[in-house]
């Protein structure tokens, strides 16, 4: 394995691990944000909702999501919220 191989190896396991802990959080967010649609919460679903948009426009931006995924994610939990009004 030449120099270049190896560094672009250790950038690979950093982005890996950075896009990991991301993904998880917003799992984490998002899961909450379910629990209280179930509840039919609104308060807290907006409170997470909005926390949860965040969280996905900044992965977005990161490149951890493609542009796509996000919106879609985003599109998904606006409507799920905008059905307990």
């Amino acid at each position: 394995m030449n120099r270049s191989a190896k560094k672009r190896d250790r950038q690979n396991v950093k982005r890996r691990l950075r896009n990991k802990e991301a993904k998880s959080q917003i799992r984490s967010e998002i899961k909450k944000f379910n629990a209280a649609c179930e509840k039919a919460d609104k308060d807290e679903a907006a409170k997470l909702l909005q926390s949860s948009l965040t969280l996905v426009d900044a992965a977005k931006s990161k490149g951890v999501y493609k542009a796509e995924t996000a919106d879609r994610k985003k599109s998904r939990m606006s409507a799920r919220f905008n059905k307990l009004a």
